[in-house]
């Protein structure tokens, strides 16, 4: 077994290496929910989530998808975001994240960390997820991966799903406006969209052009017919993204930057109003 990989246990399915038959059965059922929910127009919201807590209060507001932020996962366990976080330990947040809910969980796998098309699919399963996003750049170089390359990942991933008896709704993201290829900005989306064509054919369900906020952009990649999937900063763009025909709306690890930001501004009040503080550049 990989050192980096969590030892299956009792609460973590994700640390199993196979679904069960009913655990494949019940992730089928739910991943054609989550595909069903992909509407240009009247978009999917997905505040993404890091616990279980965040999970219930996605669920409790009558939303009917839970999303994970890899980055607001690991940063909440001590790693960086970056692959940083083993995949075992990912995946046990996950297992956690999907145990808590009664509606579909679609998780952030970052590139995959590492694991064979059948693994990633056979975990997730075992996971209790439903859908993943995996990114077109390597996280450890911070360089985009040749398209080429990222679709035949895709298409592994699907082909693994098919042959485990699995279904899975794959979000493929296109990480032109985060790390730009070289060349003109007008370049950039035409290699957006070249991709997006691309991870299509290959079997993603939807792509994630993330960073790309541009409206002319946007409306150029919805008119291609693909599912597209965008990043707001918060609630007020929901209403002109669905207008633009997006079909799915996601919010990042925005809610946990101001999560930590409010805890951060809370911890500080209470030290400051403790007996005998002093200032730090008086002490």
């Amino acid at each position: 077994m990989d050192p980096e990989v969590t030892p299956p246990s009792s609460w973590s399915p994700g640390a199993e290496p196979r679904p069960t038959a009913d655990q494949a059965a019940a992730v089928t059922h739910r991943a054609g929910l989550l595909r069903s929910l992909h509407r240009p127009g009247a978009p999917l919201l997905l505040p993404n989530v890091w616990d279980c807590r965040g999970a219930r209060l996605v669920a409790e507001a009558g939303l009917p998808a839970v999303a994970t932020s890899s980055a607001a996962i690991a940063d909440s366990l001590g790693y960086t975001d970056g692959e940083a976080t083993p995949v075992g330990e990912m995946l046990d947040m996950i297992a956690r994240i999907a145990a808590a809910v009664d509606v579909p969980v679609t998780a952030d796998l970052e590139r995959g960390y590492g694991m064979t098309p059948v693994e990633l699919v056979e975990r997730l399963a075992a996971a209790g997820a439903a859908g993943c996003n995996l990114e077109d750049s390597d996280p450890r170089t911070g360089r985009l991966v040749d398209a080429g390359q990222q679709a035949d990942l895709l298409a592994g991933v699907r082909d693994a799903a098919h042959a485990c008896g699995v279904d899975l709704v794959v979000n493929a993201r296109i990480d032109t406006h985060l790390r730009p290829p070289s060349g003109e900005p007008g370049g950039r989306l035409d290699e957006t969209v070249r991709r997006a064509h691309l991870y299509q054919a290959a079997g993603a369900d939807c792509v994630y052009p993330i960073l790309l906020s541009d409206e002319t952009g946007i409306a150029r990649l919805v008119a291609t017919g693909i599912a597209v999937n965008i990043l707001a900063a918060g609630g007020a763009a929901v209403t002109r993204l669905a207008e633009l025909g997006v079909a799915r709306i996601s919010l990042g690890a925005h809610l946990y930057q101001a999560s930590r930001a409010h805890l951060a501004g809370l911890v500080a009040d209470v030290a400051a109003a403790g007996p005998g503080h002093q200032p730090a550049a008086t002490r």
